[in-house]
């Protein structure tokens, strides 16, 4: 698309956007209470299967359930779908008790004859896991998170016991296995929908007009502009406070707090730091805020020249001025990061230092490389806020600046945000950002889903490609251990080998803060970045 006509796209859906909101809160202001989200972007689909953006899972969360999810606002795992389970001693069978009654949404071409039973579960897991489900490649075969969580070799089966008892076998013990469950991917999805749907031809539009169980149903969407929900009166959990909810999609975080002041959204996600004092000031707004359970990085493709050498990488992570960046683009709204954990994460490693900034050592590593004149390089920026990274442009200017004084010559790229992913997972970059916000609690879900060799083989979230066999070992043994010091000492170790082989350059933990209209009652911030509305009213 040339730069005029995407120009002109770009206002046209801006205008869409204006008249559409407004309209939107008119119809329902007068009889119905109506929450207004100002969303950063448009989610990738409505299946959370293959999704691994929280611009994605902020959506899906609101139509689907899982078997346990997590409390509002915390990390405890509570029952969801499943009322009650039980795990066998050697911690190789959890049977699920699931709820009854539960019922399904319905769409534009499909009404449910039934309620929720085992079979939706067993579609959920088999779906991901099966190649010759018939679902297995509907959207996408990339289940990412599945994949990098080990679970294909971690299952050995997923039985229906009854219609209301789902029995899961393990190969092996999994500590986090419960938390994991309350992750997003294992969102629960409709098997009778899916039948009709694939009769009908049509299987992509269990993805494309989803049902759920969960606390609201899609009404409207369209891409770039708005997502309509309403309340699904028959939520087993009881009916939503909120009558209405809708995402206003405005990805420039200051026309967000524009319409925020305005009173035309009531909340908001990534501020700008700059903006933070203003909204502080602001009478008619609450800034909640907490440490952010994330990290923000650069990725060295370790599988690509020059940065299969770990001299390579340790002198780019020399050469880089994180407090510069960090004062300079988080401002007050992050700490900078040493280990690929956060700090609040339990298992954190405090004894680790980080790689000092020495351009003059930069240059000395790189000569003994064999770049005594440096090289070219790619350097790869995303092209939206994440909570993790409130400017990765701002941030890539000064990464080039940096490295042109030891000779590294950088050049940024950017991409739509779902092709910048794509590209970073199949592994097209030299250099790259990106970053993750925890989604389990568990320290798993950094070390394993990001640098296991599970992921870096399976175009998942693993962007470093990193592989290295006595850190993989640490990791999957702290995977089976159940007794929490024990796998405190195995990940601390974990970190050590990190960082002796760099493949990325930590940049910053953010802290994560969330501009809320005062009118707003009961919203609580996620330790995961979530945003759940369901529980939340407004006056």
């Amino acid at each position: 698309m040339t730069r005029s006509k995407a120009h002109l796209q770009m206002r046209k859906t801006a205008v869409l956007a204006t008249i559409a909101l407004p309209v939107l809160m008119a119809m329902s202001a007068a009889s119905a209470k109506t929450l207004v989200y100002c969303s950063e972007g448009s989610p990738e689909n409505f299946y959370p299967g293959i999704n691994t953006t929280g611009t994605s899972f902020d959506v899906t969360e609101q139509i689907y359930d899982n078997l346990v999810n997590f409390e509002r606002g915390g990390t405890k795992v509570v029952p969801a779908l499943a009322e009650k389970w039980s795990i066998s001693k050697d911690g190789l069978e959890y049977t699920f008790n699931l709820r009854k009654g539960v019922k399904w949404q319905s769409s534009k071409t499909f009404t449910p004859s039934r309620d929720f039973n085992a079979d939706d579960v067993l579609f959920m897991f088999e779906r991901q896991w099966k190649e010759n489900d018939p679902y297995f490649k509907v959207t996408s075969s990339n289940h990412s998170y599945f994949g990098d969580m080990g679970l294909p070799a971690l299952l050995k089966s997923v039985d229906k016991v009854d219609e209301y008892t789902v029995k899961l076998t393990l190969n092996n013990p999994e500590a986090p296995l419960l938390a994991n469950l309350a992750m997003q991917f294992a969102g629960v999805q409709s098997k009778e929908y899916a039948i009709a749907m694939l009769k009908a031809g049509t299987p992509e539009k269990i993805d494309q007009d989803p049902i759920g169980t969960g606390p609201f149903q899609l009404v409207q969407y369209q891409k770039d502009a708005i997502i309509r929900f309403k309340a699904f009166p028959q939520y087993w959990a009881g009916k939503a406070k909120i009558d209405d909810l809708i995402f206003s999609i405005t990805p420039d975080a200051s026309v967000r707090w524009a319409k925020l002041q305005k009173g035309e959204c009531h909340v908001m996600p990534y501020p700008n730091p700059a903006d933070l004092d203003a909204m502080r000031k602001d009478t008619n707004v609450v800034v909640q805020e907490q440490p952010g359970l994330n990290i923000g990085y650069l990725a060295y493709n370790t599988t690509k020249k020059p940065f299969d050498d770990v001299r390579v990488r340790k002198a780019i992570n020399m050469a880089i001025d994180k407090k510069a960046i960090v004062s300079a683009v988080y401002l007050s709204t992050g700490v900078a990061a040493t280990n690929p954990i956060p700090p609040g994460q339990w298992s954190y490693n405090k004894a680790i230092k980080d790689d000092a900034f020495n351009p003059a050592e930069a240059k000395k590593l790189l000569a003994a490389a064999g770049f005594p004149n440096g090289f070219t390089t790619d350097l790869w920026a995303m092209p939206v806020q994440r909570p993790y990274n409130p400017n990765a442009k701002r941030i890539a200017e000064l990464m080039q600046a940096d490295l042109a004084k030891v000779g590294v010559k950088a050049e940024i790229k950017s991409f739509e945000w779902g092709e910048y992913r794509k590209r970073m997972q199949n592994g097209e970059h030299q250099m790259g950002m990106l970053g993750w916000t925890g989604d389990n609690g568990d320290p798993d879900n950094f070390l394993n889903t990001l640098l296991g060799c599970a992921s870096a083989k399976s175009n998942g979230s693993n962007v470093a490609k990193f592989c290295y066999k006595p850190f993989d070992d640490l990791v999957l043994k702290a995977k089976q251990v159940t007794n929490p010091a024990e796998r405190t000492k195995l990940y601390e170790k974990a970190q050590v080998i990190f960082k002796e082989q760099a493949p990325w350059f930590t940049i910053a933990h953010a802290v994560q803060i969330s501009p809320v209209r005062k009118e707003v009652v009961d919203y609580k911030l996620s330790p995961f970045a979530k945003h759940t509305f369901y529980g939340v009213d407004i006056k």
